[in-house]
């Protein structure tokens, strides 16, 4: 897909209309982008249908150029935009805190071209004198200058969360708090983060701030203020085995104004910008000290307060997104959104009989105490022999061996399943009568990803064809920031879905979350069930369905909309209907 490509091009035409002051086509130019890194589909489809001008936001002078794109791979107006600008402007971009105007005042005034020159006239003192600037500020392009070739690197929504919440832990522990709430794109779960955002009321900044950049795992500090301290994170993660690397930034408000703060620092820019722009149709003021009427604090010191003063239902993070959450709240239409407590059981897990590291004891165990009344344990089937996958007799004997251990839990159900291959032509790995011994019967693409999108779905359609198949898991097959999903008609997926009653899987592991929130939304507006599987191999990652529960939440499900939610012999029902 091109579709992230295109989305850089329109952001750099943007940052290029912003240093030629044209805020207007800058704005467009970045709303276009924003559209099309969303789209769950290649924009080149869309330009053969000629339907670009149906997307938000693209009109028909936006459409020309990406139709442009989509033939040639480029785009001229850009190439013509550069050439009015230094070869080395674009790269400024990039580090932290230094924007379009910024990057624009630097050029015109002092001659920089390049990020060896900015840090040039940083250092000799040269940006404090320009008009708009201070010490304070030249210093802070400096501590982004030593921090760029770490920067801008996003980390998995589930190696940035536990971090944020580990730091929340020991801040408490360490001094005086009154409320502590962690902000930003991991409050929304979205899948990746860019940076870690921690807000706090206290009425003891200075020993809050002090807690923080003593914290161990502070590589360095960016910025250390009374109200703002910015540093670098570092810390390893023992359950993946994984260093996590992040900005982290700590803000400490008045606690009348955390409630405005947390909705401030948590709510996408396009999601905020509608909240002001309602406050202002009552000549009202909103930021992150609070909603106001010239000088009287209407509210602020929670968030609920804040959207109720605006006339709406309160929003969850996960939905704000500007995508119908705010015209939704106006008129008492917000899904009751699922949770984690809504989850009975995980359907996908595997044990020692497979890759898994735990035997399926231990694994049920595990379950228990995370509040479940059922698990299904799914191995892999015979074809992925690099997983252990079991042959038809293992297989059999597991089955029993599951039979065995149901007779002596109570309250409990253990479902017999497998991660049955899905292979090339749309046969699956097991014959009918193995199929047919098992609880539930999962698919699942796990090779020759690169086949051509009709071959693909095709291959997934059939599968689903097959009477014992009842979900299909990680439908799209992609490993976030690894591997890109396959090519796949997901209208066509969802009809099929539909027509033989069968579910797809939010798969709950972090570099996967799929499917992710859009796919997951039009499966639930077509009718689509949807279960939720960690995908664990230890007992740890059995921890990650909040991250699946996290995705099912952008995606606007609620607990009918996803069947781990049902009581185990109303699943099965469901499964066998």
């Amino acid at each position: 897909m091109k579709n992230r490509e295109l989305a850089r091009i329109l952001g750099q035409i943007g940052d290029l209309e912003d240093m030629k002051d044209e805020p207007f086509k800058a704005n467009a130019y970045r709303r276009a982008a924003r559209v099309v890194e969303g789209l769950r589909e290649d924009v080149a489809g869309i330009a053969e249908r000629r339907e670009l001008q149906d997307l938000q936001g693209i009109g028909k002078a936006l459409a020309k150029k990406i139709e442009e794109y989509v033939k040639t791979g480029k785009i001229a107006y850009l190439e013509k935009l550069r050439a009015e600008f230094p070869q080395g402007l674009l790269k400024l971009l990039h580090i932290p805190g230094v924007g379009p105007k910024t990057v624009k005042v630097l050029y015109q005034q002092l001659g920089v071209t390049s990020v060896e020159e900015l840090e040039r006239a940083a250092r000799k003192g040269r940006i404090r004198k320009l008009r708009g600037f201070s010490k304070k500020s030249e210093e802070n392009i400096l501590n982004s200058l030593r921090t760029f070739s770490g920067a801008g690197k996003r980390a998995l929504l589930g190696l940035g969360l536990p971090l944020a919440e580990e730091l929340i832990e020991e801040l408490r522990t360490k001094c005086h708090i009154d409320r502590i709430s962690v902000a930003g794109s991991s409050r929304r779960m979205r899948e990746t983060v860019g940076d870690l955002d921690i807000l706090v009321a206290s009425g003891k900044p200075e020993e809050v701030m002090e807690a923080f950049v003593a914290l161990p795992g502070v590589e360095e500090v960016i910025v250390s203020g009374p109200t703002k301290t910015s540093v670098i994170m570092e810390r390893r993660d023992i359950e993946l085995q994984t260093t996590v690397r992040l900005q982290t930034d700590l803000r400490v408000v008045d606690a009348h104004s955390f409630g405005s703060a947390l909705q401030y620092f948590t709510g996408s820019k396009d999601h905020n910008i509608r909240l002001r722009r309602i406050a202002q149709t009552k000549d009202w003021k909103l930021n992150e000290y609070g909603l106001f009427e010239g000088e009287k604090r209407i509210a602020g010191e929670t968030e609920e307060g804040i959207y109720e003063a605006l006339g709406m239902d309160f929003i969850a993070p996960e939905l704000r997104e500007d995508r119908g959450e705010i015209e939704a709240a106006q008129s008492d239409c917000l899904p009751g959104l699922i949770g984690l407590d809504d989850v009975e059981g995980d359907l996908h897990i595997h044990t020692e009989w497979s890759d898994g590291t735990e035997s399926i004891e231990r694994m049920v165990e595990e379950s228990k105490t995370l509040g479940y009344s059922y698990v299904s344990i799914a191995d892999h089937s015979r074809g992925i022999k690099i997983a252990g996958g079991l042959d038809d007799d293992v297989l059999l004997e597991q089955v029993d061996a599951i039979k065995e251990l149901n007779k002596r839990e109570k309250g409990f159900k253990i479902f017999s399943s497998n991660e049955v291959n899905i292979k090339a032509s749309g046969e699956l790995d097991y014959d009918d009568e193995i199929l047919k011994e098992l609880d539930i019967v999962i698919g699942a693409v796990h090779s020759q990803f690169k086949m051509e999108k009709e071959r693909m779905t095709e291959r997934i359609v059939t599968a689903m064809e097959n009477e014992h198949v009842d979900f299909i898991s990680h439908p799209t097959g992609r490993l976030i920031g690894k591997r890109e999903p396959y090519e796949v008609d997901m209208d066509r997926i969802l009809d099929a879905a539909l027509e033989t009653n069968t579910a797809l899987e939010i798969n709950s592991w972090i570099d996967r979350l799929d499917l992710n929130d859009r796919d997951a939304r039009l499966a639930k507006e077509r009718g689509v069930k949807l279960v939720l599987g960690t995908d664990a191999h230890t007992l740890g990652q059995m921890h990650f369905m909040r991250f699946g529960v996290g995705t099912a939440r952008r995606g606007w499900l609620e607990p009918e909309d996803v069947l781990n939610t049902l009581p185990a012999k109303e699943l099965l029902a469901w499964f066998k209907s």
